[in-house]
């Protein structure tokens, strides 16, 4: 186990390029302890996990396309050096799953090079196209990962979750995962997603919300705070068409940088989802250090209240 780093590691992680020197105050901190080398200590905003009450970092880390590279040796450091900068800055929760191609291999590989420090919160999926049981899927995920065991594991877009859902339950009884959940995206299943979530005992639901895909404002997210659920945000950038889209327009309001502490888009549209009092967790994923700091940087400082949350939505409508 590593002490906190001192002043001057702290100066080489900040010109390395690695940690960003925001200078505003938190509203909650959650300090990380890496082992076996890995970069340390950072600062995220954290909401509590309803079932368990654990603090989780309320940015995470998608994988979705961005580490689905094969075994091409460049891609592999580069990807490695993302998660590093995700662990600098105190990063929780990673996110993947057997539909992601080579995702799990590539976490895996970046964890052996960087070891897997305290704050790691590994979540993974089951789904049924994949082949096997939910239990031999389970067992060959954390192998590629070179984990263990799974703080998460998730029924994929509902794919047979009568079928998997009995099995997470056994495992968790056993201790061999901490958390058992489902999810859905692209706001597909919703429907199947609310009856199974008023009437099935779960511990995180994931789906897709961000400032343009608000539907679930309307029940579902009410519903998971109203059972204790935790919840994760998938596609906050919406496949990143929208922060894209942002960035080639116009600069972020003189507004939000002055009253949010936003300043750059992935601020904003961060804010705005783990601002949801239903919220736990926004997953972004890049392959990029330099959007990975900007994307941990939204975890920080001041979120909107319900007034502020509103004067978000409608300006992007604005535009």
């Amino acid at each position: 186990m590593q002490d906190q780093p001192t002043r001057r590691k702290f100066l080489k992680l900040l010109k390395a390029g690695v940690i960003t020197a925001w200078g505003l105050p938190l509203l909650s901190a959650l300090p990380v302890s890496a082992q076996q080398g890995s970069l340390q200590k950072g600062d995220l905003l954290t909401k509590p996990i309803p079932a368990s009450d654990e603090p989780l970092p309320v940015i995470g880390m998608g994988t979705w396309r961005t580490f689905n590279v094969g075994n091409d040796p460049q891609l592999l450091e580069a990807r490695t050096q993302v998660v590093r900068a995700f662990f600098a800055h105190g990063g929780g929760l990673i996110d993947s799953s057997p539909m992601y191609g080579s995702a799990p291999d590539t976490l895996g590989y970046a964890l052996k090079q960087l070891g897997t420090p305290k704050s790691l919160f590994s979540a993974e999926k089951v789904w049924s196209p994949a082949g096997g049981t939910a239990r031999e899927q389970i067992a060959g995920l954390a192998e590629r990962w070179g984990l263990s065991k799974f703080d998460l594991v998730q029924v994929h877009n509902l794919e047979d979750w009568r079928e998997h859902l009995p099995v997470l339950r056994e495992l968790k009884a056993a201790g061999s995962i901490r958390y058992l959940g489902i999810t859905t995206s692209h706001g597909r299943r919703h429907d199947a997603f609310e009856q199974i979530l008023a009437s099935e005992t779960l511990d995180f639901a994931q789906l897709t919300y961000n400032i343009t895909h608000r539907e679930v404002e309307a029940r579902l997210l009410p519903l998971a705070r109203e059972k204790g659920v935790a919840v994760i945000a998938n596609r906050p950038y919406d496949g990143g068409n929208l922060i894209k889209g942002l960035k080639r327009r116009e600069a972020v309001p003189e507004w939000a940088q002055k009253e949010l502490a936003c300043r750059t888009w992935a601020d904003y549209l961060l804010k705005f989802i783990v601002s949801h009092p239903a919220l736990n967790c926004a997953i972004p994923a890049t392959s990029q250090v330099a959007h990975m700091n900007e994307n941990m940087q939204a975890g920080t400082g001041p979120l909107p209240d319900a007034a502020g949350r509103q004067r978000m939505a409608a300006y992007i409508q604005s535009l």
